[in-house]
């Protein structure tokens, strides 16, 4: 007996869906000193991605302020960690672990001054490159396999040290870039959530 074979076409090809939750980590300090710093331009990612998900950060959960969105239909945890930056490790893992949520549907957003202002880049893995935040959170979690989003803030003018100049407030020359690039890192979150990362690098990091 033959069988009859019907030819796939595009439309009924099925794709396969992203499940939540989904956990999106912006790292900074705590306190209004720390506020505009450019070491705190994950917090400001998170503010953006509250307002535009309509839901604020009413919570406070694993040492870290919490906003509990759906987007598509999917459960999403945005997170600030109040531990300061050195120690966003402890929150962060205890966050993963409490949600079980796998590793790929973590991800990370934090300043990185190798990266020009206006700047963004997804990467799946890597090391800290020295920013003490990413690697305490990879050492509390055992892996460098972690999702991260990097805001470029541009590195500091002459022999100024990177630890004094990411805790300054970025100049009123660069805040208009400075909005545009958080906005661009907002649409990069949404698309990884509901597109999954390589969708996102091959997007955002042209």
């Amino acid at each position: 007996m033959s069988l009859m074979i019907q030819p796939i076409s595009d439309d009924s090809v099925s794709v396969i869906k992203r499940q939540g939750p989904f956990i999106i980590i912006g790292l900074g300090n705590p306190g209004r000193r720390y506020e505009h710093n450019r070491h705190n331009v994950g917090f400001m990612l998170l503010n953006r991605l509250s307002i535009k998900l309509g839901e604020g950060f009413s919570q406070v959960q694993s040492k870290a302020l919490v906003a509990k969105p759906t987007y598509r239909g999917e459960r999403v945890i945005l997170a600030k960690p109040q531990t300061y930056m050195n120690d966003s490790g402890k929150s962060v893992s205890s966050l993963v672990r409490f949600y079980k949520v796998p590793l790929s549907n973590l991800l990370i957003s934090y300043d990185d001054v190798d990266l020009p202002l206006g700047t963004i880049r997804l990467r799946p893995s890597g090391g800290s490159a020295g920013h003490k935040g990413m690697q305490s959170i990879i050492e509390c979690l055992g892996s460098d396999e972690l999702p991260r989003l990097r805001i470029g803030t541009s590195r500091p003018p002459g022999k100024k040290e990177a630890a004094d100049y990411v805790l300054n407030n970025f100049p009123p020359e660069g805040v208009e870039l400075l909005d545009e690039t958080l906005n661009r890192a907002v649409n990069a979150v949404l698309m990884f959530i509901q597109e999954g990362l390589d969708k996102a690098m091959n997007q955002f990091n042209g």
